[in-house]
């Protein structure tokens, strides 16, 4: 916040932070950035163009930019501003499908942060009747835009990834639960000579077909965490895996995995590790939202690693921090 702005000022900006998420939310779901990719344009053409009410669509962009998020150049005229260009789809950092994403299911869901805090369930089963994954296979709409916000969130933590940790040592990678396979493409392609096999359910992996220069080097196989996970590899990679289970799916997940790794493997847990302390950090708010939208997920620190870990055999041996949120929590086998 402001240094200017008092105590009260700066409370009551956080408590109405949820008015920010939804002006954003509505930009993106209606395109606004990308009709003002070729300039800037007036409310009446936006509003014809987004399927708006001109006078609201005004209001809402006035707000907007308010917040440096879209510029009125003239009286009812808008154009991008560097955050604006963010809500581009075709953007190379863009959030578009985040914004997407926090405004509809995980927004309704926090609205249920109360009673996950005082009964420790997730708000999202509550509200909903299933998980949220099995949700998104019922809404596949709202199941590619989850997707595409996941593809949003990693892109700066992949490269901040690739910076900080060294692949070159590994022989053959699996990366457990990595979706359509764009980090572990991204690590192939930054290690020559890197064996990858993407690893996730059937139906997530059946759409992916390895580009031609990784033909010879990327797999696909399609499975189940909760029951096994390829074999023989010295190195399997869980990107933002772990934190959506408790302890008990967390060990069967790295159970099967210390069953399956070559004995001199390693576990690569990619995650935002939460320090000791008062100071910010986003993973003690992503922690929340685990509470509220996932089964007994979490965020942990450093010393719930290494429980964690020991309780599947495994031993933490270090953590590579990165210029992103995340690091990497390394592990071996316990013996």
């Amino acid at each position: 916040m402001p240094p200017e702005l008092s105590p009260g000022e700066q409370l009551m900006a956080m408590a109405s932070g949820a008015w920010v998420t939804q002006m954003i939310h509505v930009a993106a779901e209606l395109g606004l950035a990308d009709q003002l990719v070729g300039g800037e344009r007036d409310c009446e053409a936006l509003a014809l163009a987004c399927g708006a009410e001109a006078d609201t669509l005004f209001r809402l962009l006035r707000g907007l930019a308010s917040l440096g998020i879209f510029e009125e150049t003239a009286p009812r005229r808008f154009a991008l501003t560097p955050l604006a260009e963010l809500l581009r789809s075709d953007h190379p950092q863009s959030l578009r499908q985040f914004a997407r994403m926090l405004g509809e299911e995980h927004y309704l869901s926090w609205a249920d942060l109360l009673r996950s805090v005082r009964t420790g369930e997730n708000a999202f089963q509550h509200r909903y009747g299933c998980s949220v994954f099995a949700w998104y296979q019922q809404n596949p709409e709202r199941g590619a835009i989850f997707d595409g916000a996941m593809t949003d969130f990693s892109r700066q933590e992949t490269e901040a990834l690739l910076a900080a940790f060294d692949f070159s040592g590994i022989r053959r990678l699996v990366d457990v639960g990595g979706g359509r396979g764009a980090l572990l493409q991204r690590v192939l392609r930054a290690t020559p000579g890197l064996q990858g096999t993407l690893f996730d359910q059937p139906e997530v992996v059946a759409p992916v077909a390895p580009p031609a220069e990784l033909s010879d080097r990327l797999r696909v196989e399609g499975g189940d965490f909760f029951r096994s996970v390829p074999s023989g590899a010295d190195a399997y990679l869980l990107k933002h895996i772990i934190h959506d289970w408790g302890d008990d799916a967390c060990r069967t997940i790295l159970g099967h995995i210390r069953a399956a790794m070559d004995p001199a493997g390693r576990v690569l847990i990619v995650e935002q590790v939460i320090p000791p302390g008062n100071g910010p950090f986003p993973g003690k708010l992503l922690d929340l939202n685990m509470l509220v939208m996932s089964e007994g997920g979490r965020e942990r620190t450093p010393g719930e690693y290494a429980q964690l870990l020991e309780s599947a055999g495994l031993r933490l041996s270090r953590i590579v921090p990165t210029a992103s949120a995340v690091s990497v929590v390394e592990a071996v086998r316990a013996d």
